[in-house]
């Protein structure tokens, strides 16, 4: 299920994204695991930006992923600026 839209949709479709602590700091950044390997708890969500803003604008990925405070999203806003770019 999508954490942005709430819609059920095949796992091949969403992108997956985890949350990663940094070494030394207490910012949890949220990465998107490409390749569905990364160890830990994870959120899926449709590769689009609409989808991304609507989880971001809900906080959907503190809940879903089960996060204390704001996570840094920025690797996955550039993640999704280069798929648009690349369509």
């Amino acid at each position: 299920m999508c954490v942005g839209c709430r819609c059920t949709d095949s796992w091949s479709v969403l992108l997956r994204v985890v949350a990663v602590r940094g070494s030394g700091t207490a910012q949890v950044r949220i990465v998107p695991d490409r390749r569905h390997r990364l160890p830990g708890r994870g959120a899926w969500l449709h590769p689009s930006s609409t989808c991304f803003e609507q989880a971001v604008r809900r906080k959907a990925f503190v809940r879903a992923l089960r996060l204390q405070a704001g996570p840094d999203v920025s690797e996955v806003a550039a993640h999704l600026d280069l798929l648009q770019v690349h369509r």
